[in-house]
């Protein structure tokens, strides 16, 4: 089989772009696709839908979901259908149509990781407003189930956090949106993971921290996060202080339980980490160290 000359490659590359934009005078090489993503920089909505038509392939997909989002913040918002609990009943009609889109672009790529992004960002606060508006289980109540809108949302961000192991976007919207949520295991999961893709970053060792003595629930696990970032950064003020407050409440509790060698070996801990003398958190560490001395020396 002959190779094809110089010229008919050329010739080659400008159908496959003309024929992706819909007769687009596209350069060869360029990326087809440049168009319609500057058209949708310039809000130009209606006419990336116009140029898009009837493609199938993923990325026009992908772009005329973007356009129909876009067309979906000035819409009008929809009147609430009485006892509707569907996703559609909540989400304006252009909301849908960028859903659909964004749904036939992953069905026909399942790794395409902004298509998966895209499904969570835009069902994200129709699954918030769900969760606020949801009445709270009465004490000794069982849980009512899991919203159906908060799992599509966290399987979307997590199939992207699976899609692309170098990316990092869906992990940080995977635990705002579950911290937002109340779903504390799934964003303490997606701070592991990527505290495991950003190994070398102290700054996401005390979100992480801070996360775990908060949110978390977890105020002995953030200290070692904590310690993990002085590591880089041992002179971090901001971050001594918060394990300072950690160990003076641990002490607070052992002494009101009177476990007073418990208590002792806190407030040393305290002590390590107080930075400044007359800090509001100095003369707290000075009160109960008073108060472990009066109660020893009865």
């Amino acid at each position: 089989m002959r190779r094809a000359t110089p010229a008919a490659a050329l010739l080659l590359l400008m159908a496959v772009a003309c024929g992706r934009l819909g007769g687009s005078s596209a350069k060869p090489g360029a990326d087809p696709l440049a168009e319609l993503r500057a058209l949708l920089g310039e809000r130009r909505y209606d006419e990336v839908l116009a140029r898009v038509g009837d493609a199938t392939d993923a990325d026009s997909l992908y772009l005329a979901g973007r356009a129909w989002a876009g067309k979906a913040e000035s819409a009008p918002v929809p009147t609430p259908t009485p006892g509707a609990a569907a996703a559609a009943s909540r989400m304006k009609p252009e909301e849908e149509r960028a859903l659909a889109a964004y749904e036939r672009a992953v069905a026909a790529r399942p790794d395409f990781v902004d298509a998966q992004i895209a499904i969570a960002e835009l069902l994200a606060p129709h699954a918030l407003a769900a969760v606020a508006a949801a009445p709270r289980p009465r004490a000794g109540a069982p849980s009512p189930p899991p919203d159906p809108l908060v799992e599509r949302v966290l399987r979307s961000y997590g199939g992207a956090v699976e899609s692309d192991l170098s990316d990092t976007r869906a992990a940080e919207g995977l635990i705002d949106f579950a911290t937002r949520a109340g779903r504390i295991g799934e964003a303490d999961s997606a701070y592991q993971e990527l505290i495991r893709r950003r190994r070398e970053d102290p700054a996401l060792l005390v979100r992480y921290g801070d996360f775990l003595a908060g949110a978390g629930g977890k105020p002995e696990a953030a200290l070692a996060q904590y310690a993990q970032a002085l590591i880089w950064h041992p002179d971090d003020a901001q971050t001594k202080q918060k394990m300072a407050e950690i160990h003076l409440a641990a002490a607070a509790a052992y002494l009101r339980n009177l476990e007073y060698v418990a208590a002792e070996q806190r407030l040393k801990e305290a002590r390590r980490y107080t930075v400044d003398p007359a800090s509001p958190q100095a003369a707290r560490l000075h009160e109960l160290e008073a108060r472990l001395s009066e109660v020893r020396g009865r």
